[in-house]
């Protein structure tokens, strides 16, 4: 009778304190991105959900975000990079000399660019994958060297200004293909059709979950959590409507975290890089190419630390010796705030692209406010230093 009666009570689902209890890492981060927002909206009088602030928070974010994802995946490989920072300013420094000096046409300078990000970081991971020579050293080696680099490539100087054509790769804007005018109907109805997406998605895991037997989410808490998702993104497209409508930035930032979260959750390559930074000898003995899969995820951090040079050359207008100069410890931060472990085979890149947008709300809001760059820095450590502290007190717990 008392099996019974236990099994009973396994079977049944979990209340929404017990859910959330168990999700903590998961949902914390939504929960404390919508709650510093909140709170800056108040202080700042109604500044930082305005529609300008909105756009210049994906115009301002964007290279970091798009760095989070590559940074995500070498971080759950067991590694780290120190030198996406010097990589981006070189990057751009490269299609400022290209296009601006020598007259190249965007189109061939931009491939080009993205070619060179990968064959830095095809030349930084074949030192850390087939010499086992730790990314710490070689990428703090790399940081050094490309930014010299940099120097090297600009003698010292800023170059610009460039095409417009290249400017629009930051500061472009989608057109309305339907209508003309204010609400911009391409945005709204992008907002609207993401929105339903994201519910018939949920539904959709919550029937496969269910056939395969698998306890979900309260029927309450999944209710509560997709309507928030889904009035937030209507919200943003429809402020976004109102003012210039889609930044290309943000179509390129969702179009990458799409696709790097179908290849980290339901490709056998993102479950091998998982395996890798859980335990490499095992993933090793299981038959995965673990220095080939290192490698590769260096390259991938390359091309997208490139992709990112580009993208803060254009928004800037020029490129200077000192671009990207610190940027390693935002994207870094980005990546542990948002649930990454130091120790690999942990994270997620919702939780890495959410943490980007806690770092970005954070330097946003404290600028509104007028706190000195000093106060900023300090804030920041604490907030990564809190994030670090969190991820551990879990593992300790759960041990």
């Amino acid at each position: 009778m008392e099996l019974a009666e236990t099994k009973t009570q396994e079977n049944q689902p979990a209340g929404i304190g017990q859910y959330l209890l168990g999700h903590l890492r998961e949902f914390g981060l939504l929960f404390a991105l919508i709650a510093i927002m909140g709170f800056f909206q108040v202080v700042t009088g109604g500044t930082m959900l305005k529609a300008i602030n909105i756009t210049n928070l994906f115009l301002q974010n964007s290279y970091i975000i798009i760095m989070a994802l590559g940074m995500l995946m070498v971080i759950v490989a067991g590694h780290i990079d120190l030198s996406v920072g010097s990589v981006m300013g070189f990057v751009g420094a490269l299609a400022a000399v290209m296009i601006v000096n020598w007259d190249w046409p965007m189109y061939t300078a931009v491939p080009i660019c993205l070619i060179a990000g990968g064959l830095i970081g095809a030349w930084q991971g074949y030192w850390v994958a087939y010499w086992k020579i730790p990314s710490f050293i070689v990428t703090l080696a790399g940081m050094l060297v490309f930014r010299g680099m940099s120097l090297w490539l600009l003698e010292g100087q800023s170059v610009g200004p460039f095409p417009r054509e290249f400017q629009a790769l930051s500061t472009g804007f989608v057109p309305d293909l339907i209508g003309s005018g204010k609400p911009n109907v391409t945005a709204l109805g992008t907002g609207i059709i993401a929105a339903v997406l994201v519910v018939w998605m949920g539904l959709r895991g919550r029937a496969r979950d269910r056939q395969y037997g698998i306890e979900g989410e309260p029927v309450l808490f999944f209710a509560i959590r997709n309507a928030i998702v889904a009035g937030a993104l209507i919200f943003v497209t429809y402020k976004l409507a109102n003012f210039r409508g889609l930044p290309n930035v943000l179509i390129s930032m969702v179009v990458l975290t799409v696709v790097y979260t179908f290849v980290t959750e339901n490709t056998v390559l993102g479950r091998r890089v998982y395996a890798l930074g859980g335990n490499e000898k095992a993933a090793k003995l299981s038959g995965i190419k673990t220095e080939r899969l290192a490698f590769l995820t260096f390259v991938n951090m390359g091309v997208l630390a490139a992709l990112a040079g580009l993208i803060f050359a254009a928004r800037l207008n020029t490129a200077t010796p000192k671009a990207g100069f610190a940027v390693e410890l935002d994207v870094i931060a980005a990546v542990f705030i948002g649930g990454a472990s130091m120790s690999g085979g942990v994270g997620k890149i919702v939780g890495a692209v959410t943490g980007a947008f806690i770092m970005g709300v954070l330097n946003n809001g404290m600028s509104i406010m007028g706190i000195g760059i000093d106060y900023q820095q300090i804030i920041k450590g604490l907030v990564l230093l809190a994030a670090v502290f969190f991820d551990v007190y879990n593992k300790t717990k759960q041990g």
